[in-house]
């Protein structure tokens, strides 16, 4: 039973979404299945919906495809999509016209840059951060220069002497 707003992973999902990817990247089933260290017939069952995978095939599954194993583990409902994709990210992954290995180095420049800007970001926080800080003020004698023709009270404060004349 599915509510609405909810959506589950349908049944084979994952199986489907490793054979759109070795499809967009040109590989056969048995070229994939050599690659990942997998049988041909397993494999086969796996895009077909009858198998899941472990974590550890699909990451097997995912160097075979030269994709991120991220991916995989999300698609499979391992683990959760922490941020969802952004629209560059989303464009560079259904543009048909790129193949998997393009697509792929796009998204880690892309992504390369998005981590840079946060560092970046997070950095020039910090600094803000410290000199947002108000100083501690000096406490004693020496901690203020006395002026010419001042004199300290017991408060602290200086006063100004007299002038003569």
């Amino acid at each position: 039973m599915q509510t609405e707003g909810m959506e589950l992973p349908k049944v084979g999902s994952i199986g489907e979404y490793i054979r759109d990817q070795r499809k967009q990247a040109k590989i056969s089933l048995r070229q994939l299945a050599t690659q990942a260290g997998v049988s041909n017939p397993y494999l086969s069952q796996i895009e077909r919906g009858l198998r899941k995978p472990s974590a550890e095939i699909l990451n097997q599954i995912a160097k075979g495809l030269r994709i991120s194993s991220q991916a995989l583990y999300v698609q499979a409902g391992l683990i959760e999509d922490r941020e969802p994709d952004s629209d560059v990210l989303a464009a560079i992954r259904t543009d048909g016209s790129l193949t998997e290995r393009q697509r792929q180095v796009l998204v880690d420049i892309y992504e390369s840059f998005r981590k840079e800007n946060r560092v970046e970001a997070s950095t020039q926080a910090e600094r803000t951060s410290q000199n947002a800080r108000p100083e501690s003020e000096p406490h004693g004698v020496d901690a203020v220069p006395a002026e010419e023709g001042a004199t300290s009270s017991s408060n602290g404060r200086r006063n100004p002497e007299p002038k003569e004349g």
